[in-house]
C-alpha cells in the first residue's frame, strides 16, 4: 500500500526545491529515491529537457539504482544518433502523444523499440513515458512543445500497480513546476552571461540595473579590429561575411575567453576584452591578456594557413591598463554593461597605430615591463587623454 501522507512529503519537498536555486540532475535523482522509499518500485528513470543556450539544446538525466548518475549536454552540433532517432521518447514527442507503456513481460506485447527489447533483457517488466509541457524558450523546430518528459521502469514482478501509476503522474507534475522554475532561472542567467559576459551578467541578475549603476575597477583592456573590413565585406556579400565575421571573433574574442578574459562589446568587427586585476592581480591579469594576444596570433596564422581560405584575414591588438568606469551606460530603457573612460580610449587608440608601427600587437608602458625582452620599444606618440606623447612596445614573438 503506497502512504500518500509520504508523497504529500514528497510533493512539500519538490515545492522546497522550486523555491530554491537546485541542481537538476541531483533533485531528479533524490526524487527517485525517495520514491522509492515511498514504495513505488522505480528502478530507473530519464527526464530530458529542453534549453535556450548557444551551444547547448537539450539535456537529458539518467537515474538507475544502484548505479551513477548519467547526466549528458546534449550540443545544437550533434547529429541525431539511431538510438534517439529509434527511441520510444521520440516518438512521444513527435507524435504529441500524452504518454507511452509497454508491459515487458507479456510476450504479445509490441517491442517497436530497440530500447525495449534492452530493457526486458536486463530484467524490467515495465516501462512508461510521460511528457509535461510548459511554455519555455527552446531553439529546436523539430519538436514543437517544450517542458520535461520523463521514462519510469521498473523490475518488480507485476509492473507498475494503477496505485503506482496514480502517483507516478501525480508526482511528475509536481516535479515539473520545480523543474520549469529552475530551467527558466538557468535560462535567464545563460542569456545574461551570454549577452553581458559573466561578471557584467552576475551585476546585472544581482540588481544593479538602474542607469548609472557601476563601480570603478583597475583593469588591462583588450581591444582588437579587423583589418580591410570594408573591402572584405563588398568582396564577399552580407551572408559569406557574417559567416568571415564570426570566424574572426572566435580568433579574437575566443582567445580572451579561453585565457580568463571577458568579452564586453563588439563594436562593429572590432572586440573590446577586459582582464581585471582587482580579482587576478596586475601581474597575472597582463600575463592573461599577452597569451590572448599570443591565441589570437596563432588563431589568425592557423586560419591563414588553410588552404581553404579566400582572404587573409588580420588585425592589429592593442593592450592597456588603468583604471576605468565599469557599469550601465545608454538611457534608462535601453541599456548595456560595458566600461568606459581614458583606458580604453588609450586601447583604441593604440590599435590603430598598429597600422603604421610595424607590429600587430603594440602594448603600453605600464603592460611591456611585465613583458621583459618580449616588448621592443617603437616610438612616442600623442594619445587622446595624455598630455605628454606616450611611449608604446611592440609585443615581439
Amino acid at each position: 500500500m503506497i502512504s500518500m501522507a509520504k508523497i504529500d512529503d514528497i510533493e512539500d519537498w519538490l515545492i522546497g526545491q522550486a523555491l530554491g536555486s537546485p541542481d537538476m540532475a541531483t533533485m531528479f535523482a533524490e526524487m527517485c529515491e525517495r520514491l522509492r522509499k515511498c514504495d513505488i518500485p522505480v528502478d530507473r528513470a530519464m527526464m530530458a529537457w529542453t534549453t535556450l543556450h548557444p551551444l547547448i539544446e537539450a539535456e537529458v538525466v539518467i537515474w538507475e539504482s544502484g548505479s551513477e548518475l548519467q547526466h549528458d549536454l546534449i550540443a545544437h552540433a550533434d547529429e541525431e544518433t539511431e538510438e534517439w532517432l529509434n527511441s520510444p521518447v521520440r516518438s512521444v514527442l513527435v507524435n504529441k502523444e500524452p504518454r507511452f507503456r509497454r508491459r515487458l513481460t507479456n510476450a504479445n506485447a509490441p517491442q517497436e523499440f530497440p530500447l525495449l527489447a534492452s530493457l526486458s533483457k536486463a530484467g524490467y517488466t515495465d516501462y512508461l513515458v510521460l511528457p509535461t509541457g510548459f511554455k519555455l524558450p527552446a531553439t529546436n523546430e523539430d519538436y514543437p512543445t517544450t517542458g520535461i518528459i520523463v521514462s519510469w521502469a521498473t523490475c518488480h514482478a507485476t509492473g507498475f500497480s494503477d496505485e503506482a501509476l496514480s502517483a507516478i503522474e501525480y508526482i511528475q507534475k509536481r516535479l515539473a513546476l520545480a523543474a520549469r522554475a529552475t530551467i527558466e532561472s538557468q535560462i535567464s542567467r545563460t542569456i545574461a552571461e551570454t549577452y553581458l559576459g559573466k561578471n557584467a551578467g552576475n551585476k546585472v541578475l544581482n540588481g544593479q540595473i538602474r542607469h548609472g549603476d557601476g563601480e570603478t575597477i583597475d583593469a588591462v583592456i583588450y581591444f582588437s579590429d579587423m583589418r580591410q573590413s570594408t573591402a572584405i565585406a563588398e568582396q564577399l556579400g552580407p551572408d559569406a561575411y557574417l559567416t568571415w565575421l564570426n570566424t574572426f571573433f572566435e580568433a579574437t574574442a575566443g582567445s580572451i575567453l579561453d585565457n580568463e578574459g571577458e568579452v564586453l562589446d563588439f563594436i562593429g568587427d572590432a572586440v573590446l576584452g577586459v582582464f581585471p586585476t582587482d580579482t587576478l592581480g596586475l601581474e597575472r591579469a597582463v600575463e592573461l591578456a599577452v597569451e590572448a594576444a599570443d591565441e589570437t596570433r596563432r588563431r589568425l596564422a592557423a586560419i591563414n594557413d588553410d588552404p581553404a581560405t579566400m582572404l587573409p584575414m588580420k588585425a592589429g591588438v592593442a593592450l592597456s591598463v588603468g583604471s576605468v568606469m565599469f557599469g550601465n551606460i545608454g538611457v534608462a530603457h535601453r541599456l548595456t554593461f560595458s566600461v568606459i573612460g581614458q583606458t580604453v580610449h588609450a586601447a583604441a587608440r593604440v590599435e590603430s597605430l598598429t597600422k603604421t608601427a610595424g607590429s600587430d600587437v603594440l602594448v603600453t608602458e605600464d603592460v611591456a615591463r611585465y613583458c621583459g625582452s618580449r616588448a621592443r620599444l617603437v616610438g612616442s606618440f600623442e594619445l587622446s587623454g595624455f598630455t605628454d606623447p606616450q611611449p608604446l612596445f611592440a609585443l615581439d614573438g
